[in-house]
């Protein structure tokens, strides 16, 4: 019984890990996905700014990335 419940909370444990390292995909990644999406609704001018999580801006968050840490910013023209 006490294996059992060992098994399952380690089971539990590496399944929590490997969703936690999938989840730290690449700003650039993102940032090039972001891009092809614009492209493709033929948005022309635009920038889009990777900055740190808890920086403060008035732009638009069209994404995270690297685990959370990071967030990019949407501004038109």
């Amino acid at each position: 019984m006490k294996s059992t419940i060992a098994t399952s909370i380690l089971a539990i444990s590496m399944l929590a890990l490997a969703g936690t390292a999938s989840a730290k995909v690449s700003c650039e990644d993102v940032k090039a996905k972001i891009e092809a999406k614009l492209q493709g609704k033929g948005v022309k001018a635009y920038t889009l700014t990777i900055v740190a999580k808890d920086e403060n801006s008035d732009l638009r968050v069209v994404g995270t990335c690297e685990g959370g840490t990071k967030k990019i910013l949407y501004k038109r023209g």
